[in-house]
């Protein structure tokens, strides 16, 4: 049997890349979006952003693929790790699905998306045995300390993108190492 060898990293690109890659089309798409006084989820208000759909498909899909990435390339190697994953998937689907047409409920499952990368982060920190996520977590909470403390930015686009970046190298890292190990696994079960 035959391995692709990239298939698990190839997914965790794309879904990091389909809603990054939504929310710069929806951004370049509006010119009365700021993204120091806007949050992202202004794209996706289903009343008043013409590039909502843009913007809430690219979060759902990007959401699926982490849901799909977490179950397909993590499940076999740590379960513990593969829930952490789905989480932030669905999470971020839910941010999508619920936008700020629903307001608090909206708030809501965003407060529990940027949660889900914390405890990625910091589950990544434990099972790697890694204090390398410690210094980007810290600096995400900074971001959202100084907006929510100083308002400063007007708008929380900032500390989102802050928190979304600080995440996704060790993302990228963890899939590649779970898919390291998962490919001995598979090799075996194919000689079976």
């Amino acid at each position: 049997m035959k391995i692709n060898k990239t298939p698990c990293l190839s997914l965790a690109y794309l879904s990091v890349a389909v809603p990054l890659i939504s929310i710069a089309i929806a951004t370049l798409l509006s010119d009365w979006f700021s993204i120091t006084n806007n949050a992202l989820s202004d794209l996706g208000h289903a009343t008043k952003s013409p590039v909502a759909p843009i913007f809430n498909f690219g979060l759902s899909l990007g959401g699926a693929l982490i849901i799909y990435t977490s179950t397909l390339c993590i499940y076999k190697i740590s379960k513990a790790f593969s829930v952490v994953g789905f989480l932030v998937g669905f999470t971020l689907i839910l941010v999508a699905v619920f936008d700020e047409v629903y307001r608090g409920l909206h708030f809501a499952v965003s407060v529990a998306f940027f949660l889900s990368l914390a405890v990625f982060l910091i589950a990544y920190g434990i099972y790697f045995k890694s204090y390398l996520p410690l210094p980007a977590l810290a600096v995400a909470v900074v971001a959202w300390v100084i907006h929510f403390a100083y308002d400063v930015p007007k708008g929380v686009a900032i500390p989102e993108l802050i928190s979304v970046f600080a995440t996704i190298p060790f993302y990228l890292d963890a899939v590649k190492r779970f898919q390291t190990d998962l490919l001995p696994a598979l090799k075996g079960e194919g000689s079976a």
